[in-house]
């Protein structure tokens, strides 16, 4: 069975800074395998792939890395734990759904790319709650854990939430003759973040060469939502990534490019992880 919560710890901790990737998880149990109508290379469309791997060196720099073995198509820790899908989980309430849950996209998935089903019927209350018990809220449990206790070592936060894209997930949201974001910082159009440190952030990101935008398709979900309270030091990005920058996406496998992406990305997390030490931009959160 997977493993839910996965932290790297740094040898010396120096950095305020917590990366995590909530869907780069790919341990399918067998009996989910078997309850799926779909292939595994398929359910794999809704993972973050290779993100985990993307940010493996965060420890080098003083910073603690949150993975999970878990897939997203299994349960979604960027959702909040009552986001049950009625479609797909008998006894579930129908009142108060959002957007996300109706498509399909609650804290279990109906769904996964292009709308595809993962199941043949419904399943159980019974089984989406144990699959919570066993994975969302240890998830979340080590995710608290981690932001708390970097909050009281340097009085400040910050998050970075990775997540990839599909490349061609922009298509009908970029303006005609606009470049396509390889890069998306979602704070909740500044409401989980303090603007001096989403600003440092777009700035590393920018120096690298590739075309960076903010919120808008991504805004960043419950994740973002949940711990982003700058007015206490708490601040989190969800920073999305284009796959094709690293993978072959109908393969799910690792691109020529993705050696030289990683290195690329290895630069990034430095600068993130270094923000506390330049330009006073904690400091700045703080006032």
């Amino acid at each position: 069975m997977p493993i839910a919560a996965q932290i790297a710890e740094p040898l010396r901790a120096t950095s305020p800074v917590v990366f995590a990737s909530p869907h780069s998880g790919r341990v399918y149990p067998a009996a989910f395998l078997a309850e799926a109508q779909l292939p595994e290379l398929i359910l794999r469309s809704s993972e973050d792939a290779f993100v985990d791997q993307l940010l493996a060196s965060a420890p080098e720099f003083g910073a603690p890395l949150l993975t999970t073995q878990v897939p997203r198509a299994y349960v979604d820790f960027n959702r909040d734990a009552d986001e049950l899908d009625p479609a797909l989980i008998l006894g579930a309430p129908r009142a108060g759904l959002n957007p996300r849950v109706a498509s399909g996209l609650g804290v279990v998935a109906r769904v996964v790319s292009n709308g595809r089903a993962i199941y043949r019927g419904k399943i159980p209350l019974s089984e989406a709650q144990a699959r919570i018990t066993a994975y969302w809220h240890p998830y979340h449990t080590a995710l608290t854990g981690l932001l708390e206790r970097q909050h009281r070592r340097f009085g400040q936060v910050l998050l970075c939430d990775f997540h990839s894209m599909p490349h061609e997930a922009l298509t009908g949201h970029v303006a005609r003759g606009a470049r396509r974001p390889q890069i998306i910082i979602g704070d909740r159009w500044g409401a989980a973040c303090a603007p001096a440190i989403v600003d440092q952030v777009e700035a590393i990101w920018r120096k690298t060469g590739l075309t960076v935008a903010r919120n808008a398709p991504f805004a960043g979900a419950y994740i973002t939502q949940r711990y982003g309270q700058p007015s206490t030091g708490m601040n989190v990005v969800q920073i999305e990534i284009d796959r094709a920058l690293y993978m072959d996406e109908a393969k799910i496998a690792p691109s020529a490019d993705f050696a030289a992406f990683q290195g690329l990305m290895r630069g990034v997390i430095a600068e993130l992880a270094a923000l506390d030490t330049g330009a006073g931009v904690f400091d700045l959160a703080a006032e």
